[in-house]
């Protein structure tokens, strides 16, 4: 699996290992309804994570990526975003979305490219303070469908919530 590192990571992804994206992709194999989507991880840098998947496996009677992959691409997006974190904090907790709203804005007729980063106003920090204090903590996260021309297919807003292991 190639992995892309698309600018030095902030101080809270800093305690990530390298094995991190690999572990994260063998649980979203793991997964019967993610397995089939074929999806890959394009990138990390320590603020975004980027997902991506064949057009062909998402493909509607329209010829465009189907709304419900779409859907479900930024949402693992945005799940794998705050797992990562929350490993990278050396915290063993599990992270679950709380609510969601999605745009569809175009149709999107190439493969599906997807970006997820935490919402304008959340911190990172004091998401993980938070869990490390209260034993569960929110972030909000935002992500797009990318247009191969530019801008953005969809765009997903959510919260999401990761509560400790006991």
């Amino acid at each position: 699996m190639s992995l892309e590192t698309i600018a030095p990571p902030p101080p809270a992804a800093l305690h990530l290992d390298d094995d991190a994206l690999v572990r994260l992709k063998t649980h979203y194999d793991s997964m019967p309804p993610v397995a089939v989507m074929d999806l890959s991880i394009a990138g990390y840098d320590g603020r975004r994570l980027r997902l991506h998947a064949p057009l062909a496996r998402h493909v509607n009677d329209k010829g465009c990526a189907f709304g419900g992959s779409l859907a479900s691409m930024m949402t693992l997006a945005s799940w794998g975003l705050v797992s990562l974190h929350v490993e990278a904090a050396g915290l063993d907790a599990d992270v679950f979305v709380a609510d969601s709203q999605i745009g569809y804005l175009a149709p999107l007729f190439a493969d599906l490219d997807v970006e997820a980063e935490a919402a304008p106003g959340a911190d990172w920090a004091t998401f993980i303070a938070t869990l490390r204090a209260r034993g569960r903590a929110r972030i909000g996260v935002v992500a797009h469908a990318r247009l191969p021309e530019g801008g953005s297919a969809t765009e997903f807003t959510a919260r999401y919530v990761a509560i400790r292991r006991r």
